[in-house]
């Protein structure tokens, strides 16, 4: 479903030009749930803007769903990240005095959706998060943990290709994270969603069917990794 050939994106720096990635090249298939790792300028950044289409590449192809949208324009972009990308981010970034639902709702609206349609849609997304008891709590009665659910339903609602997560449990406390991975993970073992999650974090990676390392625009590695921690494991457990 995602297909990446011999990616590039270089940046110019005055004179200079800062290579971000180095002719990466992989394929995601429907239904994975992949972590990509990486230290601060590994190019980790960059790939998750060029994948969310925030960015273009310098060089190369990014294939989605079938289509090639690395020379797509600004428009095009954003009508491709508003039906096939639903981002999720370390700050839920929510409307603190408006409820459960009417932050999953939103989306829906500026896509245009009937009032009944977008009500359905953001009940749905909010039950497949455990939150059908509190979509009318607004999001500031939520706990940390309530509010990153509501934040992956909105990112749900559009029924995405790819659920994309940057450092999802970094505002966390640990518990709560556990809790969320154990979400994540069955939204990609029992829902069938693809599921890419950008983290520095190895023990967040080994939640994961398939962990990929860059490093200076490079992959190191990637490797399927068998035997996923199960959430709620004790981080004693972690696989350095």
């Amino acid at each position: 479903m995602l297909q990446v050939k011999n990616l590039t994106k270089i940046y110019l720096m005055g004179d200079d030009e800062v290579r971000a990635l180095n002719g990466v090249t992989f394929n995601i298939e429907k239904g994975e749930m992949v972590a990509i790792m990486g230290p601060s300028g590994s190019g980790k950044s960059t790939l998750m803007s060029i994948i969310g289409c925030l960015d273009v590449p310098t060089s190369g192809q990014y294939i989605l769903d079938n289509v090639a949208v690395e020379n797509m324009e600004d428009t095009e972009l954003a009508k491709i990240r508003g039906r096939k990308i639903g981002f999720i981010f370390q700050q839920f970034n929510l409307l603190p005095r408006t409820s459960a639902l009417e932050n999953v709702m939103l989306p829906l609206t500026y896509a245009g959706i009937s009032g009944k349609e977008r009500e359905q849609r953001a009940l749905k997304a909010l039950d497949r998060v455990g939150l059908s008891e509190r979509v009318h709590h607004a999001s500031n009665e939520l706990s940390g943990g309530q509010q990153q659910r509501v934040a992956i339903a909105r990112a749900l609602v559009n029924e995405p290709a790819i659920l994309l997560a940057d450092e999802p449990t970094g505002a966390l406390d640990s518990k709560t994270g556990m809790e969320l991975m154990d979400l994540f993970q069955n939204l990609h073992m029992d829902q069938g969603q693809t599921v890419i999650l950008v983290t520095h974090d190895s023990y967040i990676a080994h939640h994961t069917s398939r962990i990929m390392k860059l490093s200076d625009g490079y992959i190191v590695s990637d490797e399927i990794n068998h035997h996923p921690i199960k959430a709620g494991t004790p981080r004693a457990e972690e696989v350095v």
